[in-house]
């Protein structure tokens, strides 16, 4: 048997990624939000008041683009921003009550969204499925590409430049 009689593990898990991602941002806009804001409410609320920085970095993205999140959010009343009286420079943000009503219907829609991913798979084989994932990505860190990523400045989740082309952000 070849290496290509089935598709490439990386090839594989990259399609099945882009399916579910595809689906739970369905469920997020059906629920009235998106993935985004889900990260953006979750972060908030498992910290109950964050600095901006933090929040970029629990989300994983830059820190224009949250500022981008935050904007709109502030502006439908979700969220609220205020400077720290310790450190003029750092926004604390905190939910509101609209912005908790949408955390709440929002993790309802992901608990849903999860249970139905989960649907007939055994938790030893979802424990396993885990540790292989987790495996995977060990690879991929121990590996010279992984090796490469690291060695790029930025957040961690920054992805290197093109060949001739600016570094690009990962976009949420």
């Amino acid at each position: 048997m070849t290496p290509f009689d089935r598709p490439p593990v990386g090839m594989n898990l990259a399609r099945t990624s882009k399916v579910v991602a595809q689906a739970f941002d369905a469920a997020m806009a059906e629920a009235g939000g998106t993935l985004p804001v889900w990260l953006t409410l979750l972060s908030v609320k498992s910290k109950e008041l964050a600095n901006q920085r933090e929040l970029a970095g629990m989300i994983g993205i830059q820190g224009a683009t949250l500022t981008h999140h935050l904007n709109a959010m502030e502006a439908q009343g979700l969220l609220t921003r205020r400077r720290d009286p310790e450190n003029r420079r750092v926004h604390q943000v905190a939910l509101t009550e609209s912005g908790e009503a949408l955390f709440e219907k929002l993790r309802l829609a992901a608990v849903a969204f999860d249970k139905r991913l989960r649907a007939g798979i055994p938790d030893d084989r979802l424990a396993e499925f885990a540790e292989m994932l987790a495996s995977l990505r060990a690879n991929v860190e121990a590996s010279s590409f992984g090796r490469l990523l690291a060695s790029f400045p930025g957040d961690e989740n920054d992805i290197p430049p093109r060949p001739g082309g600016p570094a690009r952000a990962i976009k949420s």
